[in-house]
């Protein structure tokens, strides 16, 4: 009977490179798709999957356009220069890990050349020998919204079969350079949104492709097959070392017990499995294959594919969860929006100020039904909630609010440990405030630690610790058990 989190429980924070490091045409760096993604403001659920959705003239004008108060993934908040000051601030919070990601194009600048960029080795060299120094264990993610630009348009990304060859050259670059310093390694971040979000996910380009969907579901097999292949580098590479898949867990519901939407349901939540199925058991799931058939979806897979996806699977699985969802068979049922995904609203759960719906209770079920699936260690690597964070008169930030939030949550995370689950660590979303994912607004703060920056890059980029900050220490300094 376990009675809490585990003695070595890894406590820590997580964020991305390109939503912090900026400095995105600096020390040879290459642009990357996220360095064409424009500001967005709060998005209305009907224009939700357009807000996703980008062109080629859009990526033409981004091109051309070099300010970055447009495109604010550029600028980030200066983690690229400040890493060791906000490093200092997590270790002092007591983290035990820190999940980063690896610029693609910080690399290799375009993907393509013989050698990589030495400036861009060096700066990862430092950022994880300055953790290590501070006793924070590096968590590594290959691809996180990233890649470079050029391979979207020169190939349209992931749809071609040549980003294999060029992004297990990458990773094996990546491993061998810091096989001493990286045990932990993730391949692509929330691999399954490449439905919800092609370009960002994996390159594509939706105005170049004959068929949208098709070329989707072969970016998701060639994404498995490098998943499977670089984790079979990494373990040669680096003995003892641990490769993990990434999913975005995306709790969905039945609205009522009607069989209709019970069964909506069911097709949903296996649609949000797949990938990591596919990552875990090394095959792809029946259902699915069948599904896809039915739609006209032929993938295009060589010789010795299933070999390799079924020698090389992951090691453990990693997931993200924000929220919870319900699905209904009625077309007309109020939508919500949440991770990149828009859902129907459940009367049942309050809403953070961006319409994600607040479930605690969700991520224990996450948690039982994630560990009774695969049978694998997990990890929580984004959990997490924006909020409109004010200084107050006395200099500080009174997040209330966000501890309440990680309060319940940690609470769940306890009990499904306490019934059997194998978790091993939590990164919240974010340790500091960055620029958001889905409407690169700086207003949306996730952290412990504020950032004095606006929407429009405005402000010193001074740290301020939050009344969080000191929470989450306190939490972190008891292994979970003082959530006072």
């Amino acid at each position: 009977m376990n009675k809490g989190f585990s003695e070595n429980f890894l406590w820590g924070g997580a964020i991305a490179a390109n939503q912090s490091e900026g400095a995105w045409n600096e020390d040879g760096k290459g642009m990357s798709v996220a360095d064409v993604i424009k500001f967005r403001s709060k998005v209305d659920v009907k224009d939700y999957k357009k807000h996703m959705e980008i062109t080629s003239k859009q990526i033409e004008e981004a091109i051309n356009d070099k300010n970055e108060k447009d495109y604010p993934k550029r600028r980030g908040i200066d983690f690229y220069h400040r890493y060791k000051e906000d490093l200092a601030l997590f270790a002092e919070m007591g983290f035990k890990t820190l999940r980063v990601s690896i610029a693609w194009s910080r690399i290799f600048p375009t993907g393509e050349e013989e050698i990589p960029n030495e400036k861009g080795l060096k700066f990862y060299e430092e950022l994880f020998t300055e953790m290590k120094r501070l006793n924070i264990e590096p968590i590594v993610t290959l691809s996180h919204y990233e890649m470079p630009l050029e391979l979207s348009i020169k190939y349209n990304g992931w749809d071609n079969r040549k980003i294999i060859d060029l992004f297990v050259k990458y990773s094996k670059v990546c491993f061998t350079r810091y096989r001493n310093l990286v045990k932990y390694w993730l391949t692509f971040n929330e691999i399954d949104s490449i439905e919800r979000h092609p370009f960002i996910t994996a390159g594509i380009i939706p105005d170049r492709c004959e068929n949208v969907k098709q070329s989707v579901y072969q970016a998701f097999h060639h994404q498995f097959v490098a998943s499977a292949l670089v984790t079979e580098e990494c373990h040669k590479i680096i003995p003892g070392s641990q490769v993990g898949c990434m999913l975005t867990k995306l709790t969905t519901y039945p609205n009522t017990c009607s069989p209709e939407d019970v069964e909506k349901t069911l097709i949903k939540n296996l649609l949000n499995y797949f990938p990591a199925d596919v990552q875990v058991f090394g095959e792809y799931p029946q259902i699915i294959t069948n599904m896809l058939e039915k739609e006209g979806i032929k993938i295009k897979k060589e010789h010795g594919d299933a070999e390799i996806l079924k020698k090389n699977t992951v090691d453990f699985v990693s997931f993200s969860y924000y929220m919870s969802l319900t699905e209904s068979a009625k077309e007309n049922s109020e939508k919500t929006a949440g991770n990149t995904v828009f859902g129907v609203k459940n009367p049942y759960l309050p809403s953070t100020d961006w319409g994600w719906q607040i479930d605690p209770k969700g991520l224990k079920i996450s948690l039982l039904e994630l560990y009774d699936r695969y049978k694998k260690p997990l990890i929580i690597v984004e959990n997490g909630m924006g909020a409109v964070d004010k200084v107050e008169n006395d200099g500080k930030i009174h997040d209330e609010y966000r501890k309440n939030y990680f309060r319940k949550h940690f609470e769940q995370m306890k009990e499904a440990v306490e019934m059997g689950v194998e978790l091993f660590g939590y990164t919240s979303w974010a340790p500091i405030d960055i620029i958001s994912a889905g409407t690169s607004q700086m207003s949306k703060r996730y952290g412990f630690i504020y950032v004095d920056q606006d929407d429009s890059g405005n402000g010193t980029l001074k740290r301020i610790k939050k009344d969080s900050f000191y929470w989450y220490k306190k939490v972190i300094g008891s292994n979970g058990e003082d959530l006072e």
